[in-house]
């Protein structure tokens, strides 16, 4: 490390919450301990490891205050390590939740752990055992050198005595920080793709920290892990200080309601770095576009609420003729179910739907599409991720296909119809801001022929 980098740092308690895998109540556990050190006047600042939308809205509303996600693939190194620096210089402590098990993946939550020296607690459901989980957590810390677990957090512990028999099997060097009840009513309620929307069920949420909050109290969580030595972050001279390209003078005009709400706020703080101006209208609720020059119809769940989309026909007329003006328009997954001729729900009831795009969406059941991909646009190479339970067919030709991470095959398909730029991959803006400028400013050309094209039914799933 250079010694320019080294001259910039801070230092914060930092604390990454792992386990052995998913469903084990890392959310909820990491957002009763944001809620219990805000409920001490303590600034906490939460990150999502991975792409997630759902989790980031719970933790936001638990500790009240913006919510990252951080990959170091999508991401990258240098955009984690600034995120990281600019977050100790306020806050008091710093927490991560992880995702899936904590060596899943690639990267894993112990790789983006590793990488910035973050202790860890491993968050387990021990529901059906007792000394097994010390074997697991005994398994766990010695997988890799490169990790330290500093604790045990035992979820759905039965008894007194259940606690004692878990406390007794732990490693000599990783203490047992808190056992907690199996209580329906901290659980945090899911559908489909994940958690619930928070905006949703919000006065729900916040007695579902409070109670957690007030168990973790009990344990006496807050202070001893604010006593943790603080850990070291570095800046990353190399965003913090990097040209980044214009959009002065450009209206974006962003959905943003029940149906569309997968939106990363790290896209949207670019775009108003890079000079936009962004306008939230609801395609729900609203009449009519706000003034826009470019629109951005992201992800979220349009099959919910695709008998509601279907009637706001005084919308749809508003984004028909921005898209007949050939504004640039981004859709991201439910963004591109919305601007198909159709959409089937799970009830099997077929919606009439915006139209931009040849093509008919349908739900299928819990089958389902996901993994890392980067987008191939015109206007360059953005990296992101999919995550969908649906499927479009009838659709054009393709102009691209998203490449893997890791696997050979085609991935989504990227579809252009004037100044429509349509996937089901979800877009991190700042793995290429030059890329994304030229998009919403219009700037590249739509005319291109179709490559990876296959697949000749059109079918994307």
């Amino acid at each position: 490390m250079s010694t320019a980098l080294m001259s910039t740092t801070t230092a914060c308690p930092a604390l990454f919450i792992a386990a052995p895998s998913s469903g084990q109540g890392k959310t909820t556990f990491t957002a009763a301990l944001a809620r219990a050190l805000r409920n001490q006047d303590k600034v906490v600042r939460v990150f999502k490891t991975g792409p997630d939308y759902l989790d980031p809205q719970v933790l936001a509303q638990a500790s009240g205050q913006p919510v990252d996600q951080l990959d170091l693939w999508m991401a990258g190194d240098a955009y984690c390590r600034q995120r990281f620096y600019e977050a100790a210089q306020t806050a008091d402590m710093i927490l991560v939740e992880g995702a899936m098990g904590l060596f899943d993946g690639e990267p894993s939550s112990a790789d983006l752990a590793a990488r910035f020296g973050l202790p860890m607690v491993v968050v387990m459901d021990v529901k059906g055992m007792a000394q097994t989980a010390g074997a697991l957590l005994a398994g766990l810390a010695g997988f890799r050198d490169d990790i330290r677990i500093v604790g045990l957090i035992a979820n759905s512990c039965g008894s007194e005595r259940h606690r004692e028999l878990i406390e007794t099997t732990l490693p000599r060097d990783i203490p047992l920080l808190a056992a907690i009840a199996r209580n329906p009513a901290l659980s945090l309620p899911e559908r489909h793709l994940g958690l619930v929307q928070a905006d949703e069920i919000r006065d729900d949420l916040e007695a579902r920290f409070e109670k957690g909050a007030s168990v973790i109290e009990a344990e006496n969580l807050p202070q001893t892990l604010l006593a943790l030595p603080p850990v070291t972050f570095y800046a990353a001279p190399e965003i913090a200080t990097a040209a980044l390209p214009s959009l002065a003078g450009i209206t974006i005009g962003v959905a943003k309601d029940a149906a569309f709400s997968f939106i990363y706020q790290a896209n949207l703080d670019l775009l108003e770095q890079m000079g936009a101006k962004i306008n939230f209208f609801s395609p729900l609720d609203d009449s009519a576009l706000p003034s826009c020059d470019a629109l951005w119809l992201p992800g979220g769940y349009p099959e919910i609420h695709a008998d509601k989309l279907a009637a706001n026909t005084t919308m749809h007329a508003a984004i028909r003729q921005l898209f007949a003006d050939d504004k640039p328009i981004l859709a991201e997954c439910g963004g591109l179910l919305y601007c198909l001729e159709t959409l089937t729900d799970y009830d099997e009831t077929t919606h009439t739907m915006l139209g931009l795009l040849p093509g008919q969406g349908a739900m299928r059941g819990r089958r389902g599409c996901q993994g890392m991909q980067t987008a191939e646009l015109l206007e360059g190479p953005v990296r992101g991720h999919a995550h969908h339970r649906s499927m479009a067919v009838g659709t054009p030709e393709p102009i691209a296909h998203g490449r893997r991470q890791r696997h050979p095959a085609p991935g989504e398909a990227i579809f252009r119809e004037r100044g429509l730029t349509a996937t089901y991959l979800h877009l991190f803006f700042a793995n290429n801001p030059a890329a994304i400028a030229l998009l919403f400013s219009g700037k590249a050309s739509p005319a291109r022929q179709p490559i990876d094209s296959e697949d000749q039914t059109h079918a994307v799933k």
